[in-house]
């Protein structure tokens, strides 16, 4: 399989703000801002951007402390191009095969690949080898597999661990009792770096019911940092919720419909 593994990020959240990569000609910039206009893909784009600033002024947050990884599972790469040549860096997938194809298309980009979906033991070589992040680590044994296929070249693999707050069929994550044991695990790995947590919590229709669920997860974080570890990571908030997830501080949000519109 012919796909080179893009360049990590450094450490930290990247900004929402990047610069539009060097390798588009000046026509495509141009082309990029008068799109923005006219394009109902980029106007979606910039309203979720803005959706962040705001919620992040709001409540008391630095808005360049936030990240949005745009979920682009289902999508095709013209339309992954066109926002990244706008200035979006990070994607998140969720299917490894079709990501992997993606990273063939869109190679001469500088991007940022989020795996966001459930692991299969089967999947972790590839994911080790070509993502820069992986947030839904629920298991020891995954953990394992992706310490030990990362490529030694490569920086060690920015994970989160995905914690299930409410039982949910069909749901991956692991359980809140379960945690601390699986967090002083991976710290033990060295091709991974333990980065923080990560939730898909159940659909509330309040902003206070959504607060208190993101919430939890934070405190998780709080108490796992009070015992030693740095993490700073919450990657929690979707296109419903972005706000009680900022309000609760995320620091990554996966945001998919509200940029690509509602899959057909």
């Amino acid at each position: 399989m012919s796909c080179t593994l893009a360049r990590p990020p450094v450490a930290g959240t990247p900004q929402l703000d990047a610069e539009v990569p060097q390798s588009a000609s000046a026509q495509l910039r141009s082309n990029s801002v008068h799109d923005m206009y006219s394009d109902p893909l980029l106007q979606r784009w910039t309203a979720t951007r803005q959706r962040i600033r705001e919620a992040a002024v709001r409540y008391g947050r630095n808005p360049e402390n936030i990240g949005l990884v745009a979920v682009s599972k289902g999508q095709p790469t013209e339309k992954l191009r066109r926002i990244a040549e706008a200035g979006q860096r990070d994607f998140g997938e969720n299917y490894l095969q079709e990501a992997l194809a993606k990273m063939r298309e869109l190679a001469d980009l500088d991007l940022t690949w989020h795996f966001i979906g459930q692991i299969q033991s089967n999947k972790t070589r590839p994911i080790a080898e070509y993502f820069q992040w992986v947030h839904t680590v629920d298991r020891e044994r995954i953990a394992i597999r992706l310490n030990d296929q990362r490529p030694h070249h490569a920086p060690p693999l920015n994970v989160c661990i995905e914690v299930l707050l409410e039982d949910e069929p069909g749901k991956g994550g692991v359980r809140e009792s379960e945690l601390l044991p699986l967090a002083q695990r991976i710290r033990e790995l060295p091709r991974l770096r333990l980065r923080g947590l990560m939730c898909i919590p159940p659909t509330r229709e309040t902003f206070e019911e959504q607060l208190a669920l993101f919430r939890r997860l934070a405190d998780h974080l709080q108490a796992l940092n009070a015992q030693g570890f740095e993490l700073d990571t919450l990657s929690m908030g979707m296109s419903s919720d972005i706000e009680a997830a900022i309000a609760a501080g995320a620091t990554w949000v996966r945001v998919g419909t509200a940029i690509f519109g509602a899959r057909s």
